[in-house]
Formats: structure tokens, C-alpha cells, sequence
């Protein structure tokens, strides 16, 4: 498969995925979900990676879903793929991790971070969700990231739509260590995390995604409401002013 919109480095255990789509800041849309799940598929015996490593560009890790594609061709964001390639991240038979330099990560890229094992980040990233902008709101980002930072904090950054500091986002476990120097904190992290046994992450996830078992119960309602959502003619209305004019609904 040639990718569009990812970059693939496979190292040994490490599988490096780099968004790389420039022309839109990394946004979500079809090609990004495909390939995603096409190569976190192909962790088998031939390919048996067990660390998963995001990273974006140096200035955007991502920013959500890629309202172009929805209103300009026609393409509304497949809520169950996307559902299912955080759960992926999540639950899946390898240790995820979230690598985000001084970049901003808005909406739907939320969705990945929260869906990480271990996130990193650099003191100039910023995390927000925006969506009540444009009369949306992060259904499917919400389970994973209430499961990850709990429900009031979750509510709160649905609520103000602002950005919050890398500061903030240790303080509240959205993300876990924060350093100047990305490349050295990945390194070291990787550096304990490549001696576990595949095996032994792969008995830890299913374990311990039993305990906490929030994604599974809330899968139904996140996927159906968050088409909904995307498919109501008010919210494509406000969401293509948005896009025509660089206003948003109220202004």
C-alpha cells in the first residue's frame, strides 16, 4: 500500500507513524483512517512490532477532522473506522505511544493522544478541542479521553473550546512527561519499553482494558451520535461558512 498521508519506518519492535500531510495540517480524512489501520493490521508474525510511535509535523500534530473533504467532495468522516483505529491504539497488542514536538493538536487529534499508552510532548504544544465552534461536539473523542484525564476535565475542554498548555496537560495526565528535548525523551523511553516481551504487552493490554472497559460500552452511542453530527444540514452549513469565509458562525 503507498501512503498518502503517513510516513512508515518499521525499526526492529518500534513502528514509527509520522502524519505527513502538509496540504491540510494533518487533518483527518479518509486516507489517513485507511492507512493507519492498514499498517496497525499488518502486526503479525511477519511483521511483529509491539511499540507503536505517533508523531506529526514539527508545527501540527493534528488538528482534527478535515472539513474540506467533508463539505467540498462530499466525504463525511467514517465515525466507526476512526472509532476503531483508537481503539486500536488503545487495546491493541502493543504499547502506543503519542510523540508530539511544538506542535498544536486540536479535535479528532485528541482522539489519538487519548488513545495512547504513553504520551510525550514538548513545553510548546498545545491541546484543545473546538468542535462546540461549529456545533459539534468530540463524541467519539470523549470516551477515550475521559478514560484517560476523567469526566470533569474532559467537559471542561469540550466546554471552553480554548487550548491548553503542555503544563496543563501533565498536570491533568493528558500527557506524561514533558521535556525541551523530544528526541531525547523518546529515546528514553524506548529504552525500557523495547525490552518487554510481546507477549507479555500483549497479555497486560487485554488485562487491563478489562478493568477499564468505558470504550467498549460507549462504542454504539460514540459512532451513531457522531454521525449525527457530521450528517445534520445546519451543522454542514455553519461548518462551510466557516470554510468559504474563515469566520466562525457568529461572527
Amino acid at each position: 500500500m503507498n501512503y498518502k498521508t503517513i510516513e512508515v519506518n518499521i525499526k526492529k519492535s518500534i513502528c514509527f507513524i509520522r502524519f505527513c500531510n502538509k496540504k491540510n495540517n494533518n487533518m483527518i480524512n479518509h486516507d489517513m483512517i485507511d492507512e493507519c489501520l492498514h499498517i496497525l493490521k499488518k502486526n503479525d508474525y511477519s511483521n511483529p512490532f509491539h511499540i507503536v510511535v505517533l508523531e506529526g509535523l514539527p508545527k501540527v500534530f493534528c488538528l482534527g477532522a478535515d472539513f474540506d473533504e467533508i463539505i467540498k467532495k462530499n466525504h463525511p468522516i467514517e465515525s466507526k473506522k476512526l472509532y476503531e483505529l483508537w481503539y486500536m491504539l488503545s487495546c491493541g497488542p502493543f504499547i502506543s505511544l503519542s510523540n508530539v514536538c511544538s506542535g498544536k493538536v486540536n479535535a479528532g487529534g485528541i482522539g489519538f493522544i487519548a488513545a495512547c499508552d504513553i504520551v510525550l510532548a514538548n513545553p510548546n504544544a498545545q491541546f484543545s478541542l473546538s468542535e462546540l465552534l461549529f456545533n459539534l461536539f468530540p463524541a467519539c473523542v470523549l470516551p477515550f479521553l475521559i478514560r484517560r484525564i476523567g469526566f470533569q476535565r474532559s467537559n471542561y475542554m469540550t466546554l471552553m473550546t480554548k487550548p491548553i498548555t503542555a503544563k496543563q496537560a501533565l498536570e491533568w495526565n493528558l500527557v506524561d512527561a514533558v521535556s525541551n528535548n523530544n528526541d531525547l525523551l523518546l529515546h528514553k523511553h524506548l529504552l525500557r519499553l523495547k525490552y518487554l516481551s510481546k507477549n507479555s504487552i500483549k497479555n497486560y493490554k487485554k488485562y487491563i482494558n478489562k478493568l477499564n472497559n468505558i470504550l467498549l460500552h460507549s462504542k454504539d452511542n460514540a459512532v451513531s451520535t457522531n454521525h449525527k453530527l457530521f450528517s445534520n444540514s445546519k451543522n454542514l452549513e455553519k461548518i462551510s461558512y466557516y470554510i468559504n469565509t474563515g469566520y466562525f458562525p457568529w461572527e
